[in-house]
């Protein structure tokens, strides 16, 4: 497939466009949606851009029954020159063939994805908001789409990519949140689907989420599914602990999912020589620097978040503070940096963004 095999078929209709100080994360689509379709006699076929409609499947279309689903995150922003940037494109797509490869999905041309995605940015980009913190959220995803209640992977499969602007993906911004450790629910193993981005890996943490909110955290540190002792992520992010000035982030042992954002704060830590370690990690190890004073900082990573602080951990009846509740030096460096890079208000000197 090469570029010119796209067809564009442009909306009539516009939709009106939220108010930018305004924009929950995943409310507002844009005007248009990329649509690649799948057969065994044809693969990977009829690329095109059309107008955001609603899909038509079959009630027997497999991903309803067996959750072939899979999906990825990324972002587009304008820089300070007016230039539109992707951040770490590359990485999306080597992590969506991952997925697909886990899933018994057909992997895709990841360069042709992310031509794909640069046409459809910039048939909509004036919809990419500009205040501070905005962009346009990228969401490509595969779903089975064959008519069969078989329990085999499916023959025939769409890939859509849907634009959404966003704002802060948590309500409180930059302020630092309050994540609660589970330690009844498991929501993968190794072996799993935990390295895959999955629908299903979501599905499977709403429930703990919900509890979780309605106890007034904002999201869940899950642990391991075996002895329920070492940690492994956020629902929807990597964790990074700063432990008497090291960084420490649980390694990828099989059930974590390996982001793009993790990776980037990987380098940066390393080119700024401050001490990272990828390695196990137990809740009662961050309980302990926590009572002794050597827990620092504790930070999520993803694409919707960037960086998100944590100011609480609350672990079997065991309230930790983090840093009195404030923003630590490291982590507001490493969003400002990561955000500077996205916008173009920081030169690009590790070849991160790919201009629209």
């Amino acid at each position: 497939m090469n570029m010119e095999e796209i067809k564009i078929q442009q909306t009539d209709i516009r939709k009106a466009k939220p108010d930018q100080s305004n924009l929950p994360f995943g409310h507002y689509f844009t005007d248009h949606m990329f649509l690649l379709d799948y057969n065994l006699e044809q693969g990977w076929h009829e690329p095109r851009i059309v107008p955001y409609a609603p899909l038509v499947l079959d009630p027997a279309a497999m991903v309803f029954h067996y959750g072939q689903a899979v999906f990825e995150g990324m972002k587009a922003f304008i820089a300070k020159d007016e230039q539109i940037l992707l951040f770490r494109p590359n990485k999306n797509m080597e992590r969506f063939n991952q997925s697909n490869r886990r899933l018994e999905i057909p992997e895709i041309d990841g360069d042709f994805i992310i031509h794909a995605i640069q046409k459809l940015v910039n048939v909509d980009k004036e919809w990419i908001p500009s205040g501070k913190g905005t962009s346009l959220y990228i969401r490509p995803f595969i779903i089975a789409t064959e008519a069969c209640l078989g329990v085999r992977a499916s023959h025939t499969y769409q890939l859509l990519v849907i634009l959404s602007p966003v704002g802060a993906y948590y309500s409180e911004g930059l302020e630092p949140v309050k994540i609660n450790v589970e330690s009844s629910y498991t929501r993968a193993v190794r072996g799993g689907l935990g390295t895959a981005k999955a629908a299903g890996n979501y599905a499977a943490s709403i429930k703990a989420q919900t509890e979780a909110k309605d106890a007034g955290y904002s999201q869940v540190l899950w642990l391991d599914a075996i002895e329920k002792k070492y940690i492994e992520e956020v629902g929807s992010m990597n964790i990074f602990f700063k432990i008497n000035g090291k960084v420490i982030t649980p390694e990828l042992n099989g059930s974590i999912l390996a982001g793009v954002t993790r990776d980037s704060i990987m380098e940066l830590l390393n080119n700024w020589g401050v001490p990272v370690e990828e390695r196990q990690i137990s809740i009662e190890e961050v309980y302990e620097a926590s009572l002794n004073g050597t827990l620092e900082e504790v930070f999520g990573t993803g694409t919707a978040a960037v960086i998100s602080p944590v100011g609480e951990l609350f672990w079997n009846n065991h309230q930790m503070i983090v840093n009195q509740g404030h923003i630590g030096q490291l982590s507001q460096k490493l969003y400002d940096t990561i955000t500077g890079i996205q916008t173009g208000l920081i030169p690009d000197t590790l070849h991160w963004t790919v201009q629209v």
